[in-house]
């Protein structure tokens, strides 16, 4: 019996070890936390957003809502569009010259709950009604424009740098990735990052060894950019020259918009010109300039008859899917041997159906009276 105070403390101890090893292991991923207007106990995950922030998210969460130009389409290139709860007014409003393929595959997005004004000017109210459990939000200009949509909504904000298939394919996959991890689509956004990288890859491939000489000189005119141009609006490195290497007007190495002088343009006096269709929202619009003014008329391709229309390469931001559709069809009028396999329509509606899902080209192309990728009649 001299033993049996050693045996308890002896005892007591091992108890007590079992209780704090058990104590260090973290056996579970969930937390009692409310997000998103929830109480009860859910999966959380911390990721790094676009804007260096890093948020604590739901896992996999089934009712998102997307702010901004361009973050709706992310979320239907991930496969993710019946997650939406509620949309910027943009996605509500009428419009006759809807060029956004995912707005046309996706009507029943005219029909969610308004959460803001377009390009990100969120009603914090309508958000909660929403009651969704992550806000997705493209082109913050600054962190704190994300943390404090968080702190009026009490959901979490990931911000997210929207991007473009050419200069700003970085902050694209980027995008892509963080919003795929968060909604637990890694998968679909790697398969969507490659089909990206395969476009592009097969055009230069197909035009890389083209001799200089062999290359027309192009330009295109009436590029949207927050709304309807003329002609002189264009895109210094407008990605579709870019992924076929034709020879353009050189205004600088970025994507961004420009407004080029009569004069120059003129002077340049390309061989084929492209007209961006959206174009035809103004007046003059790019097609009347062509026609009407006589300093355009005379331009070797307006007398040569080589005008052609291509869809619009910015509708509520940059429409990744049109700007590869547009670049195969480039590439048939400029190397026709080079694409003679390719029928530029019926590549649209590959890419299209890929991309958000249905084959839209044909009801586009009704909404431009029929002109994307044809020879314009002037």
């Amino acid at each position: 019996m001299k033993y049996s105070g050693l045996f308890v403390a002896a005892l007591c101890g091992l108890i007590l070890a079992v209780a704090l090893c058990a104590g260090c292991t973290d056996t579970s991923t969930t937390a009692a936390a409310p997000v998103g207007g929830e109480d009860a106990s859910v999966s959380l995950i911390t990721i790094t957003d676009g804007m260096g922030r890093s948020v604590t998210v739901p896992v996999a969460p089934e009712r998102v809502v997307c702010s901004g130009s361009g973050c709706l389409r992310y979320l239907t290139y991930l496969q993710a569009e019946n997650r939406a709860v509620g949309v910027d007014d943009m996605e509500i409003k009428e419009s006759i010259f809807d060029a956004r393929p995912y707005a046309l595959a996706n009507p029943q997005f005219s029909s969610l709950p308004m959460i803001g004004e377009f390009r990100g000017n969120d009603d914090p109210e309508k958000i909660v009604a929403s009651n969704p459990q992550v806000i997705f939000k493209t082109f913050c200009t600054e962190a704190s424009e994300a943390d404090e949509l968080q702190e009026k909504t009490g959901i979490p904000v990931v911000a997210l740098n929207y991007g473009d298939p050419g200069a700003g394919r970085a902050d694209m996959d980027q995008s892509l990735r963080t919003m795929g991890t968060v909604l637990g689509n890694e998968d679909r956004a790697e398969v969507v990052i490659t089909y990206f990288d395969d476009l592009t890859a097969d055009l230069n491939t197909r035009t890389q060894g083209i001799a200089e000489e062999d290359r027309p000189t192009v330009f295109v005119g009436g590029v949207a950019y927050r709304g309807p141009h003329g002609f002189q609006s264009t895109e210094p490195a407008y990605p579709p020259f870019a992924f076929v290497n034709a020879r353009t007007l050189s205004e600088g190495p970025d994507t961004a918009h420009a407004d080029i002088a009569q004069e120059k343009i003129i002077a340049f006096d390309p061989e084929v010109i492209f007209v961006d269709l959206f174009t035809l929202q103004t007046t003059p619009s790019a097609v009347d300039e062509l026609r009407d003014d006589p300093s355009y008329t005379a331009m070797t391709a307006v007398q040569a008859g080589e005008v052609y229309g291509v869809l619009p390469y910015n509708c509520y931001s940059i429409n990744h899917g049109s700007v590869m559709a547009d670049a195969y069809f480039i590439g048939t009028v400029l190397y026709p041997e080079e694409f003679s396999d390719v029928d530029p329509a019926n590549k649209a509606d590959e890419i299209y159906t890929f991309l958000v899902g249905e084959p839209v080209f044909d009801e586009m192309d009704a909404l431009f009276d029929g002109m994307a990728f044809k020879r314009t009649n002037l």
